[in-house]
C-alpha cells in the first residue's frame, strides 16, 4: 500500500516583508539618482566648508570670589549666588554672578567694547571694533548667499521700510541712551561673538569671544574680562566708595581747622606766657578748647578714614582666573570634516526622497490613469 503524499504549502510571506522588499527594490533600482544625490552634497559640503568664513575663539575661566557675609555662610553662599539665590542678610550689598551676563550684554558695557582698539593684520594701526565693522568688514559669500535666500524677506522688508529717521535729543537735561544705525548693529553683532557661560554647578564664569583673527579674538577677551571686573567692582563698592568719599571730605575740612586751632594755640601761648592777668588766661582757655575739640573731631574722623578705607578693599571683589585668556592657535570654525559629513548626509536624505517620491508620484498617476481609463 502506497503512502499518499501530502502537498507541501509555500510559507507566506508576511505583508511587511513585502514593503521591506519592494522598498529595497525601489531604493535599487534608484541607486543612480541617491549616489548623484550623495556626490552632489558632498560637493556642496565642500564649498561651504571652504568659503565659510575663519573664526577663532578665545576664552578665560574665572570664579567669583565670595564675599565677606556669604564666606560666613561657607561654601552654600557661593553657590546661592550663583544660581542667583541670595543668603545675604544684607541683600543689596552683593551682585549675584546670574546677573554678570546681562552686564556683558548692556549697553554701555558693549559701546565701550565697540571703542577698543585691536590689533588687525591687514592694519598697521590698531583700529576700533566699530570701524572695523562699519568700514573695512566685508561679508563672507555664505553671509551673501543667507542674506539673499534665508535672509531676503528682511532685506525686502527693510528696503521698503527704509532707513529710520535721525532723532536729535535736547540736550538741557538727562536723556535715555540713543543708539546710532550702525551702533546698533554692531551691538548685535558683539550679543553673537561676546559670551559668558555661568556654572552654577561648578561655581565658575567662562568669557568667550569670537572673531575672524586668533590676536583679535584675544584682545577682546582680556578687554572684556577687564570690563566686566570693572563694572562689578564699581557696583559693589558704590556705597562704600560714597562713603569714604564723604568721610574724606570731612577729614579734610577738620584737618584745615584742627591745624589753624594749632596755630592759634601756639601763637596765644607765645604772647601770653609772661602774663599772669585773668584774660589772657581765659583767651587761652578758649582756644585751648578750641584746639582740643577740633583735636577730638580730627583724630575721631582718621579713625573712620580708615575703616572706611578697608571696607572699600573689602568690598572690592576680586575674580580668581583658573584659565587666563590666551592667543588660540587653531580654527574654532569651520569644522570642515563636520560640514562635509552633514552635507553627505543630507544629499543621501535627498536622493532618497527623491527615489521614493518618484515611485509614489508614479503609483498615484497609473491610479489616476485606470481611473480615468
Amino acid at each position: 500500500m502506497s503512502e499518499q503524499q501530502t502537498p507541501v504549502k509555500p510559507t507566506p510571506i508576511a505583508d511587511d516583508e513585502i514593503d521591506l522588499l519592494a522598498l529595497a527594490k525601489t531604493l535599487w533600482n534608484g541607486k543612480r539618482t541617491v549616489i548623484i544625490s550623495v556626490i552632489s552634497g558632498a560637493i556642496l559640503g565642500v564649498a561651504v566648508a571652504l568659503l565659510s568664513p575663519k573664526e577663532y575663539t578665545a576664552s578665560t575661566v574665572m570664579v567669583p570670589q565670595i564675599g565677606d557675609s556669604q564666606s560666613k555662610l561657607g561654601g552654600l553662599g557661593g553657590l546661592a549666588a550663583l544660581a542667583g539665590i541670595s543668603l545675604d542678610a544684607n541683600p543689596g550689598a552683593e551682585l549675584s554672578p546670574m546677573i554678570y551676563p546681562q552686564i556683558v550684554s548692556s549697553i554701555p558695557f558693549q559701546m565701550e567694547l565697540m571703542n577698543t582698539p585691536l590689533n588687525f593684520q591687514e592694519h598697521a594701526q590698531p583700529i576700533t571694533l566699530f570701524d572695523y565693522y562699519t568700514k573695512y568688514s566685508k561679508s563672507s559669500v555664505i553671509g551673501s548667499i543667507k542674506k539673499y535666500t534665508i535672509g531676503l524677506p528682511g532685506v525686502i522688508i527693510g528696503a521698503i521700510k527704509g532707513k529710520p529717521k535721525e532723532i536729535s535729543l535736547p540736550g538741557d537735561s538727562a536723556q535715555p541712551v540713543l543708539l546710532t544705525e550702525d551702533q546698533y548693529k554692531i551691538k548685535k553683532e558683539l550679543d553673537e561673538i561676546v559670551s559668558l557661560d555661568v556654572n552654577a554647578k561648578e561655581g565658575y564664569l567662562t568669557l568667550s569671544t569670537r572673531m575672524p583673527e586668533a590676536l583679535v579674538a584675544a584682545q577682546l577677551a582680556k578687554k572684556a574680562q577687564d570690563l566686566l571686573q570693572l563694572y562689578i567692582t564699581e557696583f559693589k563698592i558704590e556705597k562704600a566708595k560714597a562713603n569714604l568719599d564723604f568721610i574724606q571730605g570731612r577729614y579734610d575740612e577738620t584737618k584745615t581747622e584742627f591745624e589753624k586751632a594749632q596755630v592759634s594755640l601756639a601763637v596765644v601761648n607765645d604772647r601770653n606766657k609772661n602774663f599772669t592777668s585773668a584774660l589772657p588766661r581765659i583767651e587761652t582757655d578758649r582756644i585751648q578748647t578750641r584746639y582740643t575739640i577740633a583735636f577730638g573731631v580730627f583724630q575721631e574722623l582718621a579713625k573712620q578714614l580708615e575703616q572706611a578705607k578697608i571696607q572699600v578693599k573689602k568690598d572690592t571683589p576680586v575674580f580668581t582666573i583658573v584659565e587666563p585668556v590666551t592667543v588660540p592657535s587653531e580654527k574654532s570654525k569651520p569644522k570642515k570634516a563636520i560640514i562635509v559629513i552633514i552635507w553627505i548626509f543630507l544629499g543621501g536624505i535627498v536622493g532618497v526622497g527623491i527615489v521614493f517620491g518618484r515611485e509614489y508620484i508614479g503609483e498615484i498617476r497609473n491610479k489616476w490613469n485606470e481611473t480615468n481609463g
